[in-house]
């Protein structure tokens, strides 16, 4: 996977932007933060503790914030496009408004 393969999928769900964050790139939905190229070949995705756990391994670390679970990080020259897609979709339906979700098959 590629930066710009992220960002197509990113960008691909509805209403989400790009945007800057601390100096890098982020996809989100409204004023929230889904996920962030943090470092080349590194994305960061904003998904709750479950999905995370469910994730993890392989490409897929666990990401914390201090002692906190925030998401996951995802090396990109090893993970497959399905995952990160169903990361981001994770992510999505996480801050997604009820009105956006029901538009979703």
């Amino acid at each position: 996977m590629t930066e710009d393969d992220v960002r197509a999928l990113a960008l691909a769900l509805p209403e989400v932007t790009e945007a800057d964050h601390h100096g890098r790139p982020s996809f989100r939905l409204g004023t929230a933060v889904l996920a962030t190229l943090w470092a080349p070949g590194i994305l960061n995705v904003m998904v709750g503790e479950s999905e995370a756990r469910a994730a993890e391994g392989g490409a897929v670390a666990l990401l914390w914030w201090g002692k906190r679970l925030s998401g996951v990080q995802v090396d990109l020259a090893r993970a497959e496009e399905a995952t990160v897609a169903d990361l981001l979709d994770d992510a999505w339906s996480r801050r997604a408004p009820a009105r956006l979700r029901q538009t979703r098959p």
